[in-house]
């Protein structure tokens, strides 16, 4: 279990001590993402990023990984220090929450789902809707511990078909003491997660106004290859790409996919 509030309460107080003066930078650190132990994980986007698309994965114990997914609100030209200070917040305070064996992943998750909304309203100095999916796989046990703060929903695909991980709460930066909720699902081998920004569902046709939609990208995964994290990444975008013809791109496309595979 956590430790009980007046213990958690000072850890927060010492990690905000040691991060009021969050270092200026361009960009945030690029991600690499971790090798995990019976299963592959990979992001891909398109072109060059203009909006507020942002993904992060981090080791944050021997046994766990931790996987963000934002969409901040704006362009990426005006959101670079919120970037910034977000993954400093993901990766830092999520270490912190998520590193020890006994700790319940559901309150850790809300934790850091809580201080992050709270870091992203005081950046900008008020309300900036930021729909997230951060979500802590465990490799022993398989399970994914997550909460969606109103992003597109997460996709789970197993023997059974495809499931959403509709959102359990509202978009990070709108309200200073909004929680979501923090399930947990248990990947079979063979199983796979994916996420899609806002984006790829909204991207409209080249010869038509349609969207491309969630359904779509359900039925994709559906067939799609899931012989590694980034080749199932691939085959959603290219056929958004395909949909979508000439059309300028008008916003980020981005997914994330996680394979289970032994």
């Amino acid at each position: 279990m956590l430790a009980s509030p007046l213990g958690f309460s000072a850890m927060l107080s010492r990690f905000l001590s040691n991060h009021t003066a969050l270092p200026v930078a361009v960009e945030p650190v690029p991600t690499v993402f971790p090798k995990i132990e019976g299963a592959d994980i990979a992001a891909v986007f398109v072109g060059k990023r203009v909006a507020g698309d942002f993904y992060d994965s981090i080791r944050v114990s021997s046994e766990r990984v931790l996987i963000g997914m934002l969409d901040i609100a704006g362009r990426r030209e005006n959101n670079r220090s919120l970037l910034v200070t977000a993954q400093d917040i993901f990766r830092s305070l999520g270490t912190e929450l998520f590193s020890r064996s006994d700790i319940n992943e559901s309150d850790a998750m809300t934790e850091l789902s809580l201080r992050l909304n709270r870091t992203i309203i005081d950046v900008c100095c008020g309300v900036h809707s930021c729909p997230a999916f951060i979500a802590c796989y465990h490799e022993k046990f398989g399970t994914i511990c997550y909460t969606n703060a109103g992003h597109t929903p997460a996709l789970l695909r197993d023997g059974t078909g495809v499931t959403e991980l509709a959102p359990t709460g509202l978009p990070l930066g709108l309200f200073s003491h909004a929680t979501a909720e923090a399930p947990t699902v248990g990947l079979a081998k063979g199983a796979s997660l994916l996420v899609v920004s806002r984006g790829v569902i909204d991207t409209e046709g080249g010869d038509s106004s349609d969207a491309f939609s969630l359904d779509r990208v359900k039925d994709i995964f559906q067939t799609a290859p899931t012989a590694s994290a980034k080749t199932l990444c691939s085959s959603v975008l290219t056929a958004v790409a395909q949909f979508s013809g000439d059309t300028p791109l008008k916003d980020d496309r981005t997914a994330l996919a996680l394979v289970r595979t032994t």
